[in-house]
């Protein structure tokens, strides 16, 4: 990915920072637009000095304000006179059946896993229709293929975001863009040994091995696969 320019939403989240990482050493430049500050500083912590140069981000709420999304890819292509990746990685997950979770609950979902993906979309494609090419890589889940209960909100919100791919796919084919998507199964996160301290986490998926197959849909090397949903 040597003088690629990547977005990666939701970049200073966990599976965020591993794109990041993993496309910083192949190479790229790599623009993040982040919401907490800590997540933030975690992650230029984590760079090597460097790669520095090649990774900038803002504060974009992107889920709130689709604006403030567009003027950070407006920066994004003065600052490198091109775009080439999206990867959108926000996303959220809440427990509950149809019968206990609350619309309130269900919206927060499809805003978190469904809406961030589509304003993130959006954004990227008039620019890569300009160029005739471009790479765009969502992040649904091993939990909508097939459709598990227990979590119904998140579960139909990824399942939302397989038809998303698979839709854009096709729009997008004839402009020179591939659309695919990952489907993690549950990932080691910090955040989800908090929330499952008992779990046996030996079959969990590392976040770096998500971003190894990201890595690969989003190079010049995935070619004509386009509206793949890739469990990891």
């Amino acid at each position: 990915m040597t003088g690629r320019v990547a977005i990666v939403t939701g970049g200073s989240g966990a599976l965020g920072q591993s794109v990041v990482l993993r496309f910083l050493q192949d190479g790229a430049s790599v623009a993040v637009p982040w919401l907490v500050p800590e997540e933030w500083e975690s992650l230029q912590g984590r760079v090597e000095r460097g790669q520095l140069g090649r990774l900038h981000g803002a504060m974009v709420d992107l889920v709130a304000d689709e604006a403030a999304l567009a003027a950070f890819v407006t920066d994004v292509l003065v600052r490198h006179k091109g775009l080439d990746v999206l990867v959108n990685t926000v996303g959220g997950f809440a427990g509950g059946d149809l019968a206990s979770t609350s619309l309130a609950e269900w919206r927060r979902m499809i805003d978190l896993n469904l809406t961030s993906a589509v304003i993130g979309c959006r954004a990227v494609l008039p620019t890569m229709r300009a160029a005739r090419r471009g790479r765009i890589v969502n992040v649904s889940s091993r939990a909508a293929v097939p459709p598990a209960g227990g979590f119904i909100a998140y579960t139909v919100a990824k399942s939302a975001v397989i038809a998303l791919t698979q839709a854009l796919a096709q729009e997008e084919r004839p402009h020179g863009i591939a659309v695919n998507a990952v489907l993690p199964s549950t990932m080691d996160t910090p955040a989800n040994r908090r929330a499952m301290p008992d779990a046996d986490r030996s079959g969990w998926v590392s976040t770096e091995a998500v971003a190894d197959v990201i890595a690969y849909l989003a190079s010049d090397r995935v070619g004509a696969v386009s509206g793949g949903c890739i469990p990891v």
